[in-house]
């Protein structure tokens, strides 16, 4: 009888500690580090001006995808400006965020009532987001300044971290 209460007791105990695993795994971002080339997408800025994705090669590049209507892509946006306005001088790097499923006066509106001074991106074509095949909002890329891949994150993240100032510092000074 022992023996059962005992058998019982560690299946209860080990059933609990991978549900906390579990839990504590889609919680935290995924992150990967891919090493693929950048696609060449053209989006549009709020004045209908038009960036291509190729034209940043030579830079480390930021590209986050966001909506107005998404909780954790807002928690993040503090962050997110933190890290622009670190590296707004620096002519190696950029930042490309870009709209997805989202009414884009709404999302400028935001922006301006927060104080956000990054640009945003639309892609009224949704083509970016099939080539990048996002799943959902946020999810970031990164690429390093030959148009690599260097990381894709799933999820909110603290983007002005000093974990993550220096990922960005050490592709910049990359040759």
């Amino acid at each position: 009888m022992k023996n059962k209460a005992f058998i019982l007791s560690l299946i209860f105990i080990s059933g609990i500690i991978i549900v906390f695993f579990i839990v504590q795994q889609q919680r935290s971002p995924r992150t990967s580090p891919i090493e693929l080339s950048s696609p060449d997408i053209e989006l549009l800025d709020i004045y209908k001006n038009k960036i291509k994705l190729s034209e940043l090669k030579g830079s480390v590049v930021f590209i986050n995808f966001w909506a107005s209507w998404c909780q954790t892509c807002k928690d993040e946006m503090p962050s997110i400006e933190k890290l622009y306005k670190y590296f707004s001088g620096n002519p190696n790097f950029k930042l490309v965020t870009i709209l997805y499923k989202d009414d884009g006066d709404r999302a400028f509106r935001y922006m301006n009532e927060n104080g956000y001074t990054f640009q945003l991106y639309l892609d009224p074509k949704r083509s970016a987001a099939q080539q990048f095949r996002i799943t959902g909002v946020p999810e970031t890329f990164i690429f390093d300044k030959k148009g690599i891949l260097k990381k894709k994150v799933i999820g909110p993240l603290e983007w002005d971290s000093p974990h993550v100032i220096e990922m960005f510092s050490h592709l910049i000074n990359e040759e």
